[in-house]
């Protein structure tokens, strides 16, 4: 019933513009039948290329056609205008300025001849309605057919008496409408150029140096995040970032913006976030890093850790970025990750953004935790936020790195100062080798013979 009645209105809606241009133009139009095969088309499930013919407004042009011949039309299916069409050539296509091109384009898949599957000969060409040809094929052994390379994939499909529509796989497209786009995507890049440096030359052979070979899309950037870090808050302020990066593999602001909305959605941790982006330029910063092509885990103090924090811990000039470059990994890493190394390996130590300093992950009461002493904090919230770029694990403490301290060994040595002996403290600090042989005479209980190691 819904079919019957959408058929009826589509042949109204071509009656009226039949009728309409008749009475503005001289040339003969005969009023379309319902078993046309335009009407066919409107009413199919190739409703792309319906559409398409709409925009372009042939329709007028393609009943005048169907009053005098039989046509034979090839539509690609909604797959090939839908996904498999580039998007710039598609939105070249729907411009005002550009619906010739798109004309030129319709009635190349238009022939005034009806051409029914195995009529054809093994090749040939038919004139269609623009000043082009289409060149048919027929394969005599596997009987496949191909209009100018295409794969025919639905022979008449549908049939009506004054035409036949074939399905293909692909849109054709003519060589007129290919130059017409590829003369204005070269104009678009002239109006933009972009600067590009001297080139580099090999002062031994003074030759020019090869460039590299392109790098794939998605892998990791050749520089330490280190060196892709901007300058400290002190020197100039973190630069703003680029539409995904020069590489265009990654949308890092549009994930920072994500994991932060989360924060703040999570509850909770309302002061983490406006640290991220209010008090500090991070969350900038981190955006471009992703953008770049790194990953980062992120431990989130929660806002009763970040209410414990003083005026004097956050009063020096880029104390706010300093605490949190310390709570920022430059690794992928999640609870489930985390606990496992832990496990493993008993204390784990993570780089941080804040160099040199590394923040201890130990496992405790059946979790990670991280820091050391009073300066600690438990994984309290895990994987608040996970995308295979940003990580972030929710900690219920601020963590601040420990200085290291010198082991102080006193020596008394006697010295006569006006009849009274004094104490002289002298500092002595245990290298990494001596700490490692006095280890190793502790496992073979032979350490109590050196006073080093005592």
């Amino acid at each position: 019933m819904d079919c019957s009645i959408s058929t009826v209105l589509l042949l109204s809606f071509l009656t009226i513009l039949s009728s309409s241009s008749s009475s503005s133009s001289s040339l003969p139009t005969s009023q379309i039948n319902s078993n046309s095969v335009l009407v066919a088309l409107l009413d199919s499930h190739y409703t792309e290329l319906a559409e398409l013919i709409e925009k372009a407004m042939l329709l007028q042009t393609l009943e005048n056609t169907v009053a005098n011949h039989n046509i034979t039309i090839f539509a690609p299916n909604n797959e090939a205008l839908e996904r498999n069409l580039d998007s710039d050539f598609k939105q070249f296509l729907l411009e005002p300025g550009n619906i010739h091109s798109l004309q030129t384009l319709l009635l190349f898949h238009v022939i005034p001849t009806r051409i029914e599957s195995g009529s054809t000969r093994h090749q040939h060409q038919h004139k269609i309605l623009s000043d082009h040809h289409l060149h048919l094929e027929t394969n005599i052994t596997t009987g496949e057919w191909t209009v100018n390379q295409a794969k025919v994939t639905h022979p008449n499909i549908l049939t009506r008496p004054d035409g036949v529509i074939h399905g293909i796989q692909r849109l054709l497209i003519p060589r007129s409408v290919e130059d017409d786009f590829n003369k204005r995507r070269s104009l678009r890049s002239i109006t933009a150029v972009k600067p590009e440096g001297a080139p580099d030359v090999d002062i031994r052979n003074h030759r020019l140096k090869k460039s590299p070979p392109p790098e794939k899309p998605g892998s990791p950037p050749e520089l330490p995040i280190y060196d892709a870090m901007s300058p400290g808050p002190s020197l100039a302020p973190a630069p703003a970032p680029g539409p995904g990066g020069p590489h265009h593999h990654f949308n890092g602001e549009a994930q920072v913006k994500d994991f932060i909305k989360t924060l703040l959605h999570y509850g909770g941790y309302n002061e983490m976030a406006d640290i991220l982006v209010n008090l500090t330029s991070l969350a900038t910063e981190m955006s471009r890093l992703v953008s770049e092509g790194y990953v980062l885990t992120v431990l989130a103090p929660n806002d009763e850790a970040m209410a414990k924090l003083t005026t004097e811990q956050l009063s020096e000039p880029g104390s706010p970025e300093e605490i949190m470059y310390y709570h920022i990994i430059p690794e992928y890493q999640t609870e489930e990750s985390m606990y496992n190394a832990v496990r493993r390996f008993g204390k784990v130590r993570y780089d941080t953004l804040r160099l040199p300093h590394k923040v201890v992950a130990e496992e405790a009461d059946g979790s990670v935790k991280f820091g050391n002493g009073d300066v600690s904090g438990y994984l309290f919230d895990p994987d608040i936020y996970t995308d295979g770029r940003i990580s972030v694990q929710g900690i219920d403490g601020v963590l601040f790195p420990m200085e290291e301290k010198e082991e102080v060994v006193e020596q008394v040595k006697p010295v006569s100062k006006m009849g009274h002996t004094a104490k002289v403290v002298v500092k002595h600090r245990r290298g990494k080798l001596l700490e490692t042989a006095c280890w190793m005479l502790g496992t073979f209980r032979n350490h109590s013979r050196f006073a080093s190691c005592q």
